[in-house]
């Protein structure tokens, strides 16, 4: 159980609704559905009303400084079942990365695997009290395009499992490139906050709005959005 799974949800009914996608980019079909995650009548591209109004902002305020430039929606909504297929398919991929076999590991081996996947994967819990983030509709993994259309370069790819993964990984680099990633994910950082959203401590791209980490992080009692 992480810290933030202690704060206590009272679920404000906010519906979930589907993005305006033509106002953002995205990628269709979405990469998770591509290896076959199944979301049933919704989509990875749902959040609930309220957040959706907030990422509008967000754009705004980037768009002010950036004319042309969009946020770049990975992924928003994602179900239980969802969190469960990509995590085992994390943990299969690690698997073959290092050129291991299931079979021939012992429970510490294992152990070690699983936590490098719960690095960046929020355990598929069922229990209404721990919803991984994406399933509560306030969650939303995002980067950004210029006004040419091209995904800027944030110094590692979203889901990474690296060290690189970490907001901040290039905040003391002299090297002209590193820096430039570093000044990337703090406009990212500045407009989504800037908007009402507080960024994971421990992934640069995801950012949420009203559910137990946002709550956790900025102090609040209660998380306003539970599990959809």
């Amino acid at each position: 159980m992480k810290p933030y799974q202690s704060i206590p949800i009272q679920d404000c009914g906010e519906p979930l609704i589907a993005i305006p996608l033509e106002q953002f980019s995205v990628e269709t079909p979405h990469p998770y559905q591509k290896l076959g995650a199944g979301y049933g009548e919704k989509s990875p591209y749902y959040l609930r009303s309220n957040v959706i109004e907030a990422l509008i902002q967000a754009q705004t305020y980037l768009q002010q400084q950036y004319p042309g430039w969009k946020i770049h929606i990975f992924d928003g909504y994602r179900p239980v079942t969802v969190q469960r297929f990509m995590v085992d398919y994390t943990f299969t991929s690690l698997l073959k990365e290092k050129g291991l076999n299931l079979d021939n590991l012992s429970p510490t081996q294992q152990e070690s695997l699983w936590q490098q996947v719960y690095q960046i994967w929020a355990v598929p819990s069922d229990d209404l009290a721990t919803p991984p983030p994406h399933s509560t509709g306030a969650a939303v993994d995002i980067t950004l395009i210029d006004d040419g259309g091209q995904l800027l370069d944030m110094g590692g790819m979203i889901d990474e499992l690296s060290e690189r993964s970490q907001p901040n990984y290039y905040a003391n680099s002299t090297d002209r490139i590193e820096q430039n990633y570093h000044q990337r994910r703090t406009l990212l950082h500045q407009i989504m906050t800037q908007a009402g959203f507080l960024r994971h401590p421990g992934e640069w791209w995801h950012f949420s709005l009203g559910d137990q980490m946002w709550a956790w992080q900025s102090q609040t009692e209660v998380a306003y959005y539970g599990r959809m």
